[in-house]
């Protein structure tokens, strides 16, 4: 059974930083290329980050691009995202996500996917 679990969302200050974590299961994690995406409160999925199957290759929406890392740790079957420098508009739920076949980055489309976890919430906040 594929299973994706999501930790480290909590409440942070605008400026601060979180690192999550998704600890992937039931699957051969060198063989997908790994997702975040993201949902803020009355809004739809938002695509963050990808990383290809190596972790050579990652692209990040523009809304956090130079704030964001993603990496992956695949003797561990771990992927995470570094997040800093945060903004009131980053507080959303964050879910990692299995690409279906193939490295994709762009706007979220469901199709690209085949699992996801659960989430942690991110909230920014003074």
């Amino acid at each position: 059974e594929v299973q994706l679990v999501e930790s480290g969302g909590g409440l942070v200050q605008p400026g601060g930083s979180l690192r999550l974590s998704c600890a992937a299961s039931g699957f051969t994690f060198t063989e997908y290329d790994m997702t975040w995406v993201r949902q803020a409160p009355g809004k739809g999925p938002e695509w963050v980050a990808a990383i290809s199957k190596g972790g050579e290759n990652t692209d990040y929406a523009d809304s956090v691009k130079g704030r964001f890392t993603i990496s992956r740790d695949n003797a561990k079957n771990m992927v995470y995202l570094q997040m800093n420098s945060l903004k009131a508009e980053d507080t959303a739920v964050y879910r990692c996500a299995r690409n279906r076949d193939s490295y994709y980055s762009g706007p979220y489309c469901q199709d690209e996917y085949d699992n996801w976890g659960q989430g942690t919430q991110v909230a920014v906040s003074s």
